[in-house]
């Protein structure tokens, strides 16, 4: 019970100071240097551009709507950490902009690169453990649950749009190609931190207590087994490989259990770029 506390704790610190980190880069960077970026942020901010409207305002107003919506679609269940994102971040910034008054940077594109990587991984620490800031997400969420489409194609469609519409205000080819850099390195922030949470790895373990391994596997991680059939070349004998593929939080234990139960097994181990099927991800194009 201890521990189930304090990891929940550690979430909420970690999804709190994921946010602080995004708003703090808009704040920072990119409002200063009136860059406008993608999702509730970026078209509050170009709400803000266009008539002085505080942006925590307007980013609250907005994802109160889309979250009324997503309860109706999306279930109680779903509402819980994107209150406290929205909350949490609308409360960011209206705070922040009181203690910074001006760009830590006057460089445009300094601030473009230092904004969009900050707030990418601000987004993806709050992601990974379990936290959203709503926005966008909420609307990829509510379409990606009756079409097999991948939410980051619809977030892709919606950001392409809300900086397309700074075009408006200022009629400035340089601030909207920001803004596309704007998407893009957040994009890219966002997925190396992703990619480090949900990595995957392959193992190939070659021993000859194949079963009393793959059963300790299977029963202390509750990962799926697969023994191939093989043969050894070098030995001129037939064998079983056991193949697994695991989550990074999985590899520590697989290692200790095959060290335990043969310190002589050969062991490949291999970063898997995807894995679809059950107990992972979903495949969506």
């Amino acid at each position: 019970m201890k521990k189930k506390v304090f990891n929940l704790i550690q979430d909420y610190f970690l999804i709190t100071l994921g946010l602080f980190l995004y708003v703090f880069a808009w704040t920072a960077f990119l409002i200063p240097a009136h860059i406008a970026g993608g999702g509730v942020t970026g078209l509050a901010a170009v709400f803000y551009y266009a008539t002085g409207f505080p942006i925590g305002y307007s980013y609250l107003i907005v994802n109160v709507f889309l979250l009324v919506l997503a309860l109706k679609v999306l279930g109680a269940r779903f509402a819980l950490t994107t209150v406290y994102g929205i909350s949490i971040t609308s409360v960011f910034f209206m705070i922040l902009p009181q203690f910074i008054t001006e760009g830590i940077v006057t460089d445009q594109v300094m601030a473009t690169l230092l904004g969009a990587g900050l707030s990418g991984i601000g987004i993806g620490m709050a992601i990974a453990n379990g936290g959203n800031s709503g926005g966008t997400d909420i609307i990829a969420l509510i379409i990606t649950k009756y079409k097999n489409i991948s939410p980051g194609r619809i977030i892709l469609y919606i950001d392409v749009a809300i900086i397309g519409s700074s075009w408006f205000l200022e009629n400035n080819l340089e601030k909207l190609v920001y803004g596309y850099v704007v998407m893009a390195v957040f994009a890219y922030a966002l997925d190396l931190v992703l990619a480090g949470k949900n990595q995957s790895f392959q193992f190939m373990i070659m021993t000859k207590k194949q079963e009393l391994i793959a059963d300790r596997i299977a029963s202390e991680i509750g990962r799926g087994v697969t023994l191939l059939h093989a043969y050894g070349w070098y030995s001129k004998q037939e064998t079983n490989v056991i193949l697994v593929i695991a989550r990074r939080e999985d590899k520590v234990q697989i290692m200790r259990i095959i060290k335990e139960t043969d310190d002589r097994a050969f062991i490949a181990v291999a970063r898997v770029q995807g894995v679809f099927g059950q107990n992972f991800d979903k495949i969506k194009i």
